[in-house]
């Protein structure tokens, strides 16, 4: 993990090995008991068994819910479904807040319909429920919509489940972009390649990715269309090309180029021409991110002796340093309503992830984690978690956060390692 971050800040041309066989699976392993949890149960879908027997629509969403940290789950024994009549005072008598219920049924023309139904127990009143047709390829994402549905009748913000995540493996010698549902499960391949992968990033609408690929002996920035897999050479001038943004229109990307002196920051359109340069410094700045107002940009740089996170607004000047607490500090990621700083901090020998409230001039950094292998930082598009890398039992994992760091989700595969999560917008 320490050298893939120092490749990362250095917008060196190596990445560190990783392992994930093309058809690995994932499964969410969720830890920590959060401050107030709305109890809830979701009953076994109707003949979902039956109709999908390698798929359970109701544990999907049962784990989606649980990984926001906002739900714990309640036992929901006996047959329900979308037409049932709840007992609401047995209901109530097991500390049951909310009731899910719902049935799959195999159509003539393949398709499925999946029906649900959301019952509040302490009014006895419903409260959602819906009916989709979908082919069979769309269970999945069909199970995360239910989830964002009942996500936001209960908390009233919107749910992330159904959006996906971007990360990279490497497995046989070969280097793997991969895009998956929010959960790291239904990933598909959008890019391999014999030469490393690094840095991908999505586009505000979804559309596209970017990344640095080094299959030209050296680093490159390419889009790509998630949809038809096609890509554009975007940046592959003198030295080395590093490290996308989008801007939150899209129009633009922030990249680390070398073209002229050291690492500096540069503002590019989507079509590859330079629009300014963002910084000109003697030191390494790198790792540009837009703010979601689009009218500044946060970076890393060592310009004060050690990395930092600074902050330049994208017409240029002088730039304003972020982070003073620690020695080492990379990786800015911000939330969507631009109030929170995620960053990876350097504490002893460990590396840990730390958010930072940029509404307080007086915040001090809070430290989201306690192990020593953190990186890479995203925030989902509703600010409610945080995706990052980590490293567990040897292995290098995808992890998710709440805010406050008490409730944990890992998203584990059985052989190998991921790293560098970047988690897509709404939309798909």
């Amino acid at each position: 993990m320490l050298n893939s971050r120092l490749i990362s800040y250095m917008a060196a041309t190596v990445l560190v090995a990783l392992a994930l066989p093309a058809q690995a699976q994932f499964r969410v392993e969720i830890s920590g008991v959060g401050a107030t949890q709305l109890p809830i149960a979701i009953a076994k879908f109707r003949d979902e068994e039956r109709a999908t027997p390698s798929l359970s629509i109701s544990a999907i969403v049962r784990a989606d819910l649980e990984r926001s940290g906002q739900f714990r789950n309640v036992d929901a024994p006996g047959a329900l479904d979308e037409n049932s009549a709840p007992v609401f005072t047995e209901w109530r008598g097991r500390a049951t807040d909310a009731l899910a219920a719902g049935s799959i049924t195999r159509l003539a023309d393949g398709r499925f319909d999946v029906r649900f139904k959301l019952w509040d127990v302490v009014k006895g009143t419903v409260i959602a429920g819906q009916s989709t047709a979908v082919e069979a390829g769309d269970l999945r994402l069909a199970a995360h919509r239910i989830a964002d549905t009942i996500y936001e009748k209960l908390s009233g913000n919107k749910g992330v489940f159904s959006t996906r995540i971007a990360f990279v493996t490497k497995g046989g010698g070969r280097y793997t972009v991969r895009v998956a549902d929010a959960d790291g499960e239904g990933g598909q391949v959008a890019l391999t390649s014999a030469e490393p992968i690094i840095s991908p990033a999505w586009s505000p609408d979804g559309k596209q990715l970017a990344y640095v690929s080094f299959e030209r002996q050296k680093a490159v920035v390419y889009t790509q269309d998630t949809a038809t897999g096609a890509r554009r050479e975007i940046a592959n001038f003198r030295g080395s090309n590093s490290a996308p943004s989008w801007s939150p229109d899209g129009r633009m990307l922030a990249v680390t180029l070398s073209r002229d002196t050291g690492s500096q920051i540069y503002l590019i359109e989507r079509t590859g021409a330079i629009v300014r340069k963002l910084t000109s410094s003697n030191a390494i700045d790198t790792e540009a991110t837009f703010a979601p107002d689009g009218r500044s940009v946060y970076f890393v740089s060592d310009r004060g002796g050690g990395p930092q996170i600074y902050r330049t607004t994208t017409s240029g000047g002088n730039a304003e340093r972020v982070t003073f607490a620690g020695s080492y500090n990379i990786s800015p990621s911000i939330s969507p309503d631009g109030r929170t700083l995620a960053y990876i901090s350097r504490v002893g020998g460990a590396f840990r992830l730390h958010t930072l409230d940029l509404s307080s001039p007086n915040a001090q950094p809070v430290a989201l984690t306690d192990t020593s292998d953190d990186e890479h930082p995203s925030f989902a598009p509703n600010g409610r978690l945080i995706i990052y890398a980590s490293r567990a039992e040897r292995r290098d994992v995808l992890m998710t956060t709440t805010l406050d760091g008490k409730i944990k989700a890992r998203l584990l595969s059985t052989t190998a390692d991921v790293r560098e999560p970047s988690w897509g917008p709404y939309g798909r």
